[in-house]
């Protein structure tokens, strides 16, 4: 009797156990991957021109993993204010776009390996670099700081130049010009976007990209599935090392 007892709590906290999401079986059943993206963040997901194509080393990497799952590829608009929502709302299977790995994301779900070190650092007038060498040099009431909303770079921000006049500009793939044009002095972003754009833009420089304020990952960003994840580590480790990725980061970063 305490046998069949001890039986019967066993089935029951079972059945009472959510049942498991198998994420990679919905995608290979629907045929079809979703990869939310921002496509506001040259060089790894953006558009040339408004209502163009999305491109990127990060759209690249989209379609190999697409074709390496045997489905479709579905690219999702998102936004850094809302990439955290639409990831818990169940809007795509995953984030890649140049997302940097934080603590905070990790609590809602799980990052791939790394495919790149990065870190924050400004971007300003090639005439305005040797102003802005330190913290200490942009944490001040008279520089004006710009920054694109609701990710990383607005949260570096706020965290570590509070004195600053910070301008916080909604559109990510236009801010560039408003340093040019003399409205903001200089931006913190990552050093990978601070190298791509001083080549889009002469007037601007990146400051010391080699030796940023922090220390950063990007990774690719997907929900709590695990065996999702084990799945997407091995398709990423492969293209880390048969050149795939070497080959879309050389054209895309140069390097």
């Amino acid at each position: 009797m305490k046998t069949f007892i001890t039986l019967l709590c066993c089935l029951t906290l079972f059945a009472a156990q959510p049942v498991r999401a198998d994420r990679l079986g919905d995608i290979q059943a629907r045929g079809t991957l979703r990869v939310g993206t921002t496509g506001d963040y040259a060089p790894f997901s953006f558009k040339t021109a408004p209502g163009g194509p999305l491109q990127g080393l990060d759209i690249d990497m989209a379609r190999d993993l697409a074709a390496a799952l045997g489905v479709k590829l579905e690219l999702v608009p998102t936004s850094w204010s809302t990439l955290s929502s639409d990831m818990t709302a169940d809007r795509f299977d995953i984030a890649m776009g140049g997302v940097s790995i934080s603590l905070e994301r990790q609590k809602l779900g799980l990052f791939t390996i790394p495919y790149l070190q990065d870190g924050k650092t400004p971007i300003t007038l090639c005439s305005n670099v040797a102003h802005f060498q330190t913290l200490a040099d942009i944490n001040r009431p008279d520089v004006r700081l710009i920054t694109n909303p609701g990710g990383s770079n607005e949260h570096f921000a706020r965290t570590h130049a509070p004195s600053a006049r910070l301008q916080v500009y909604p559109d990510n793939n236009t801010i560039f010009t408003q340093l040019i044009a003399g409205k903001a002095d200089l931006m913190i972003t990552d050093a990978v976007e601070t190298r791509y754009q001083q080549t889009r833009h002469p007037e601007l420089c990146a400051v010391h990209p080699d030796r940023p304020f922090n220390f950063a990952e990007k990774a690719y960003w997907l929900p709590n599935d695990w065996r999702w994840k084990a799945w997407l580590d091995q398709w990423l480790s492969l293209r880390l090392q048969d050149g795939s990725f070497a080959a879309i980061s050389r054209h895309w970063l140069g390097r």
